[in-house]
């Protein structure tokens, strides 16, 4: 038999006749006549070539192929039947699901505190996994369901995705606060003249710093590339680098030692941190709460911008 070619209806016949043993009694169940029933039942013999059923005293008996065929065939009908149904009902204060989020390192410290707070308060059963994933595999990840999210400055992320903004965070420079060459203001001049330190994240939009670095000649004024934002701090304690990062990064390691953050003396267009999904999870019941809850942690300190594409 030529699967590609059946009519789930026959499927549907066959297994209601399996179950009633009887072609009138399953065709009152799935609402076709007893000539339809017969027609169905004919095409079905010709496409499996093999009578399926045999009438006995004790009704429409099955061949040993039709016994063969009848566990998976009912399994296929209720997989299609539970996939084409309704949504389930999500409810965040009861659930246990795992959702996974691309994140970069300080992208955890940006926003996982503050969301795992509030899943502690309403839905302590969520268990959140975070991921750094290439930029060039995001979209991929996130339409196969390995990733729901994508959260950060992710300005090369297209195709069959959609997105809101959380906020817009422009760019800061951050130096150890005793910076023996750079007070409280950072000039032009003191700018061009530092060595700087680059943070090069791996997923995220951040070379638009690289960029503005490069335009302004400072290629042999670049130290040090580093491929996450963690080390930092350590790094700017014991050198006179600068490093412009975003504001959010700077005020978190400002909690971690005696730094800095001055206004950057050139242009640098600011970062949209935007949330990401694909469009197939668009109306998945617990992807959009989990997209809702993020707007509304941000829109609630008056941070969110709900420009969505």
């Amino acid at each position: 038999m030529n699967a590609n070619s059946i009519d789930l209806n026959l499927l549907r016949v066959f297994d209601a006749i399996l179950r009633a043993r009887s072609v009138t009694a399953a065709g009152q169940e799935v609402g076709l006549t007893q000539p339809a029933m017969s027609n169905a039942l004919a095409r079905l013999r010709k496409r499996c070539g093999d009578p399926l059923f045999v009438r006995t005293p004790r009704g429409m008996d099955p061949t040993p192929y039709a016994q063969s065929i009848a566990e998976p065939v009912r399994h296929a009908l209720g997989l299609i039947a539970a996939t084409l149904a309704s949504p389930a009902a999500f409810d965040p204060a009861s659930t246990e699901r795992v959702f996974r989020l691309h994140m970069s390192d300080i992208g955890e410290m940006v926003f996982l505190p503050r969301l795992l707070e509030r899943l502690h308060r309403g839905s302590p059963g969520v268990r959140i996994e975070t991921r750094s994933t290439p930029q060039e595999k995001i979209e991929e990840a996130l339409g196969a369901g390995e990733l729901d999210l994508a959260v950060g400055f992710l300005p090369g992320l297209h195709g069959r995705l959609k997105s809101a903004r959380l906020f817009r965070d422009a760019y800061v420079c951050m130096l150890r606060a005793d910076h023996p060459h750079i007070g409280g203001r950072l000039s032009r001049q003191r700018f061009l003249a530092a060595s700087h330190a680059l943070v090069s994240s791996i997923g995220a939009g951040h070379r638009v710093v690289e960029d503005t670095l490069l335009a302004h000649g400072l290629n042999r004024r670049i130290a040090l590339r580093v491929p996450h934002f963690m080390v930092v701090p350590m790094i700017l304690e014991r050198t006179d680098l600068v490093v412009t990062v975003p504001s959010r990064v700077a005020r978190v390691f400002e909690q971690m030692g005696r730094f800095k953050t001055l206004a950057p003396p050139v242009s640098i267009p600011p970062s949209d941190v935007r949330i990401h999904w694909h469009e197939r999870f668009d109306a998945d019941p617990g992807n959009r709460w989990l997209r809702e809850t993020l707007l509304a942690l941000y829109a609630a300190a008056g941070e969110s911008g709900y420009g969505r594409r």
